[in-house]
């Protein structure tokens, strides 16, 4: 028996159809800018074959939740859930054959793409035993699917663009029909793509996304200029699916709406403009008014400030303790005082290293017994939270960093202690503020380096957290928080 998803009318008024176990195994491909009736031909397409199929959504925005109420599907908040837990429900769903939307709403970017990879994998995964057939529908596939780098790590990128082409290309063995659809078919992956063997492109207004959309329908380059020209909720169709030669389909009605909907003009206030005033100011005159400040006096360059501070022994001379100064209590004051600083990071070793100087002269000591070197290795052990000597517990630690140039060590030795405490091993936020920068890829470059001369060996599980060991020391750390 043939099953026909209903989809509207054609350009001839008939009605549309989609052959759904065609679509089970030849995949689809829809395109439209914002506003072209994507989602809406999405619903109507999920409502008509509902009960015929399995369909699994991953929804980012949240829009088709409200499938659940009359079709029955189980909506997953994924913000709730750890990436293991969504694995879970991945294989259990396959098991059951249950209808689920998975409603990434709530979530950034790196979190949408490691939770979609995470469920994803797990559809994929499922014993062959569970290999029933489902429609899984992604929207906004060029999140989960870029054809460029993203503003996420690589490891989360390759992890997730890994999962959309399992689906697309690898899917259909397994019962898995991928249904994607996308806002710029510029910016998904090609390879993920071409897999689809179906298109329905809405309107679209680019000259790279039309162009790309006419080759998929084996239109010539001149007439790509009549998708610029198709009405909201109207689609040229392609495929075994669908038709032979490209046809015009009218979206039908839908009988469920997304949480979300498209701004609507609402009449503005009749009130006359003094009410509107009043209105908001109301409160605010019965608060004091305070004075307004007086203006900061013009900062002075921080070289100015040191030279005037290295002076101040030689103009006003303390008189000389009745007791030496125990040196360590001092330098460690010190040191905690430029990890504390913010604008520390942006100055030179050598420029911190006055600063340590004077920073030690005003609190009584009167030359510290460190040079530039030793300085420097304190300093890396103070941001990395170590303040007190390093000759006694951590000289083990400092043996096995020899290795590390001398700008690592801080992350190097950060390392080491969240080891050697049992904690959670450093993020790369925290590895980088160590490292003096902002940038995550330099923290994990450092990371890289250190492997790659076997300092450490840097291990991450299938939920993308990271755990650290030192050979050399036994040391290993717990993985990185969710």
């Amino acid at each position: 028996m043939t099953l026909k998803i209903d989809m509207g009318f054609d350009g001839s008024g008939a009605p549309a159809l989609v052959d759904l176990e065609e679509l089970l195994a030849t995949r689809l491909l829809v395109q439209g800018n914002s506003g072209s009736g994507k989602s809406h031909l999405l619903r109507r397409m999920l409502e008509k074959s509902a009960g015929q199929v399995q369909q699994i959504i991953i929804d980012p925005e949240g829009d088709f939740v409200t499938l659940s109420g009359p079709y029955g599907h189980v909506s997953i908040e994924a913000v709730e859930y750890s990436v293991a837990e969504i694995a879970h429900f991945a294989r259990r769903c396959r098991e059951h054959r249950t209808s689920v939307v998975l409603s990434l709403e709530g979530l950034e970017m790196e979190g949408q793409m490691r939770c979609a990879a995470a469920f994803l994998s797990g559809l994929f995964d499922a014993p062959r035993e569970h290999w029933f057939p489902a429609l899984v529908v992604v929207d906004e596939a060029q999140i989960f699917a870029p054809a460029a780098g993203a503003e996420v790590i690589e490891e989360v990128r390759r992890a997730s663009l890994g999962a959309m082409t399992n689906l697309m290309s690898r899917g259909r063995k397994r019962g898995l029909a991928g249904i994607i659809a996308t806002q710029r078919l510029a910016k998904l992956s090609k390879n993920v793509a071409a897999e689809a063997s179906n298109f329905l492109m809405g309107r679209t207004f680019l000259d790279i996304d039309m162009a790309r959309a006419a080759d998929l329908l084996g239109m010539e380059r001149r007439q790509a200029e009549t998708i610029r020209d198709l009405a909201r909720g109207t689609f040229l169709g392609l495929g075994p699916a669908i038709a032979r030669r490209p046809i015009t389909l009218r979206i039908g009605a839908v009988e469920t709406s997304a949480r979300s909907s498209s701004p609507v003009l609402v009449p503005l206030p009749d009130a006359p403009a003094p009410d509107m005033r009043q209105f908001l100011f109301a409160g605010m005159m019965d608060e004091p008014v305070m004075a307004a400040p007086a203006p900061a006096p013009r900062p002075q360059p921080a070289t100015t400030v040191l030279e005037e501070l290295a002076r101040l022994p030689a103009m006003a001379e303390a008189p000389e303790p009745s007791e030496p100064v125990d040196p360590e209590p001092v330098m460690t004051a010190a040191l905690r005082a430029l990890a504390s600083d913010d604008d520390a990071a942006g100055k030179t070793t050598a420029v911190l290293f006055q600063d340590f100087q004077v920073r030690c002269r005003m609190l009584g000591l009167r030359q510290a017994p460190l040079d530039l070197a030793g300085f420097t290795r304190r300093l890396a052990a103070a941001r990395a939270g170590i303040f007190e000597s390093l000759d006694d517990e951590w000289a083990p630690a400092l043996e096995a960093g020899r290795k590390v140039p001398d700008d690592m060590l801080g992350a190097f030795l950060l390392i080491a202690r969240a080891a050697s405490e049992g904690r959670p091993c450093p993020s790369d936020q925290e590895l980088a503020q160590v490292y003096g920068t902002s940038s995550l890829g330099r923290a994990r470059r450092v990371l890289s380096y250190m492997e790659e001369r076997d300092i450490i060996v840097a291990r991450t599980d299938l939920s993308g957290r990271r755990s650290i060991t030192i050979p050399a020391l036994g040391w290993t750390t717990l993985p990185t928080e969710p």
